[in-house]
């Protein structure tokens, strides 16, 4: 089978498995109601390993919506796989060699490890729905087919985003978004 190669690649394989435990500490005051609800604050890479040991195998659906990594940094949500948290995760996971990284090497960096995780949480018959857009949907579908199996890719939708052109579009008014769907692999495939 082809596999997705990237700078960084060695160093986030197997980072999933060295992310500490942490115990999720509830907050009354911003409770309500009763349920299984929960609203996680903090570093999702974090906030994911905590949620396995009482989840894992236990989620039906699994929608994210990460970066689209357009390279966009002047709003609020740094869009560049740049902000310093990330590179300082870099430095820390990948080593010296992260400051050489394309961003899109920063983006797989960072979204394998927390696909792993994700893929731990679903259930058998559970499935993942990424938001993705044209700057990563091949590399997504890359690394999802690395991790949940090719044969458990079901779909990509897509989704009209815009309904009026782009006065300021260079080639083509891009008007359209993705979302990829994958389900859980069989046990034994």
């Amino acid at each position: 089978m082809p596999a997705l190669e990237w700078i960084g690649k060695r160093a986030v394989v197997r980072h999933h498995l060295e992310v500490p435990y942490r115990i999720l500490e509830p907050v009354p005051k911003l409770s309500f109601g009763e349920g299984d609800n929960l609203l996680v604050e903090g570093d999702n890479l974090e906030a994911l390993k905590a949620l396995l040991p009482q989840y894992r195998g236990r989620v039906k659906l699994v929608y994210i919506d990460p970066p689209y990594n357009t390279g966009n940094e002047g709003w609020v949500y740094n869009d560049n796989v740049n902000s310093p948290e990330i590179r300082d995760w870099l430095g820390k996971v990948v080593g010296p060699e992260a400051e050489d990284l394309s961003r899109h090497d920063k983006w797989l960096s960072m979204m394998y490890p927390r696909l792993r995780l994700l893929h731990e949480l679903l259930r058998e018959d559970g499935s993942l729905w990424m938001s993705i857009d044209d700057n990563e949907v091949h590399r997504a579908r890359m690394l999802l087919d690395e991790i949940f199996g090719p044969q458990n890719f079901i779909a990509t939708v897509i989704w009209q985003k815009k309904f009026s052109l782009q006065n300021d579009a260079t080639y083509f008014s891009d008007m359209h978004d993705s979302f990829v769907c994958y389900l859980t692999p069989t046990p034994g495939m």
